[in-house]
């Protein structure tokens, strides 16, 4: 089985990626929060460090791209390729109401003519590895045995399928019939992403499909990282590991931005999925999230990893 970190945009770009991979079981692939292509050409500050390659050392990164135009996409996989990435990933997922209204991410699956247009203009030229992070459909499923089709007809390199269509954001049940007719009939890679929060629910999702030989994990890992190990060798972490995370997180986010805001603002992100991790941490995520400066911010967090235990 191969296991993959998902991007989740504002989370885990290259401080958070390389603290957890200091300190936690390690993915067979890291995926970069998307590059959009901008109307000056180039790329802006977090893209560049998220790119830059002594940024992702000792790991596998994949770089995914949000656009709707071959054109774009050639130009920044050759960008990409000659900075020596080896794959990128075609983001078609992202439910984000802003994305979608300018036809990228999911949104992009709405008009599956143009989506075979967009793939066939790639494939044609492209030189590096493409695979594809895809929900289900825009606005129903029906629509996904058609995009089965046209995936079909290209050599992707994996598909990712997080089996909700746009509308359902996160919140609606995962539509599992779906991931079984990818299971079935795609002739490309599968890889499967969707809510899985525990290592349970992992062993439950390879028992009902074992042949599938690739999951990838988001907001899972994100409020357990030691979820990986668990799955690999049944094996938690514990509290002084995790503060260990903390704090190399939080020293990184301290180097890298001035000021109290953004820093905070980046840690709050975090705490909003690893507060769960905490029996009974409620009150301490309030102070958390209402801490206005850094002193504030470290006795709300010294008081939680004190007083809590790990779920």
């Amino acid at each position: 089985m191969k296991y993959y970190m998902a991007p989740l945009e504002g989370i885990t770009g290259y401080i958070y990626r390389n603290a957890y991979h200091k300190y936690f079981e390690h993915f067979d692939k890291y995926f970069l929060p998307f590059i959009a292509p901008h109307t000056k050409r180039s790329y802006n500050a977090r893209e560049r460090n998220d790119l830059l390659p002594e940024h992702n050392e000792g790991m596998y990164a994949v770089p995914q791209i949000l656009t709707n135009q071959a054109e774009d996409f050639l130009r920044i996989a050759r960008d990409l390729q000659a900075m020596g990435y080896t794959e990128v990933n075609l983001n078609l997922g992202c439910p984000s109401g802003t994305v979608v209204a300018k036809g990228r991410g999911s949104g992009f699956l709405d008009e599956p003519g143009k989506l075979d247009e967009f793939f066939e203009q790639v494939f044609e030229s492209v030189a590096i590895q493409v695979s594809v992070k895809t929900r289900v459909g825009k606005d129903s499923p029906v629509v996904f045995e058609e995009l089965l089709d046209i995936f079909n007809k290209y050599p992707i390199k994996e598909l990712i399928v997080h089996p909700r269509i746009q509308k359902d954001f996160y919140q609606y049940p995962l539509r599992m019939e779906c991931f079984s007719m990818a299971s079935e009939k795609s002739k490309n890679p599968l890889c499967y992403n969707g809510d899985l929060f525990t290592a349970e629910e992992y062993r439950n999702f390879h028992k009902a499909y074992p042949d599938v030989e690739c999951v990838m994990f988001g907001r899972g890992v994100i409020g357990n990282p030691g979820l990986l190990g668990e799955i690999k060798s049944e094996r938690k972490i514990c509290k002084e590991q995790l503060r260990e995370f903390h704090d190399r997180l939080y020293f990184d986010y301290r180097e890298l931005f001035f000021g109290d805001r953004n820093v905070l603002f980046k840690m709050k992100e975090v705490w909003s999925y690893l507060a769960g991790a905490f029996e009974s941490s409620e009150k301490y995520a309030k102070k958390i999230k209402k801490a206005g400066h850094s002193m504030e911010y470290e006795a709300a967090v010294d008081a939680l990893f004190r007083e809590c235990k790990l779920r």
